[in-house]
Order: C-alpha cells, then sequence, then structure tokens
C-alpha cells in the first residue's frame, strides 16, 4: 500500500475525493428536489382527481321474474 502513496500525492488525493464526493451529493440532491415525491421543499404535488373512467362500476339491477 505504500507503494501507491509514493506515486500520488496523498494531500491532492484527498481533496480529488472530496471535491468529486461532493458533487456527486449536489448531484443526488438536484435529482430528487426534481421530482415530486422526493421535494421536500416545496412538499408532494397532490395527485389529479380520478377520472370517470376509474369510477366504480353502478350496483347490478335485479331482473324482474314474470
Amino acid at each position: 500500500m505504500w507503494r501507491i502513496w509514493r506515486l500520488y500525492d496523498p494531500l491532492r488525493a484527498m481533496v480529488v475525493q472530496g471535491i468529486f464526493l461532493f458533487g456527486l451529493a449536489a448531484m443526488i440532491h438536484l435529482i430528487l428536489l426534481s421530482t415530486n415525491k422526493f421535494n421536500w421543499l416545496d412538499g408532494a404535488k397532490k395527485a389529479p382527481a380520478a377520472s370517470a373512467q376509474n369510477s366504480p362500476m353502478p350496483a347490478p339491477v335485479p331482473s324482474a321474474k314474470s
């Protein structure tokens, strides 16, 4: 392991890793803020009302016996 650190400067490697992780975290947070479910700033948007197509079937009419 010590041979790897002879090739790379440890301070520069940690700075690059920190910048990469901060950029990754910012990207993930921005992606989550763009969704309806996980937007914690505006809150979840309400779903639109159900249309008539999704309404339940009416009760069956009993047939008259003759």
